[in-house]
């Protein structure tokens, strides 16, 4: 999951509401959109799946997931912004709240983190 994160805030974003309706026993609100994996959640564990070699696949708790996506979601947030950057959408505030934002506006409701993480 996190190699599909690469650097992106919004799949960091993704991820961590997948994470939060799993953790709640929640059936997530959006699915994975992967390039290259299949996930699956059923509760207590997610599953992922390489679509294209069968080999590669793995199975976790969803604690672990999110102990890992919350980490991930540190280490984006620390990363130092392009300076020669142009951003269309909320240049006034850090790339993140940007991001967060068009997420709250997309999904119609606050971010499940929103009030514990950011």
């Amino acid at each position: 999951m996190i190699t599909e994160i690469s650097v992106s805030f919004n799949a960091c974003l993704a991820a961590l509401a997948l994470v939060d309706d799993a953790s709640n026993g929640g059936v997530p609100g959006e699915e994975w959109d992967s390039e290259g994996f299949d996930v699956q959640v059923d509760g207590c564990r997610i599953r992922f799946q390489n679509q294209v070699l069968k080999s590669q696949h793995g199975e976790y708790s969803v604690p672990e997931v999110r102990d890992a996506v919350e980490r991930y979601w540190g280490f984006l947030v620390d990363r130092p912004e392009h300076a020669d950057l142009i951003r269309e959408y909320r240049p006034d505030l850090p790339w993140w709240q940007a991001e967060l934002l068009q997420w709250e506006e997309r999904w119609g409701r606050p971010h499940p983190y929103r009030g514990r993480l950011f």
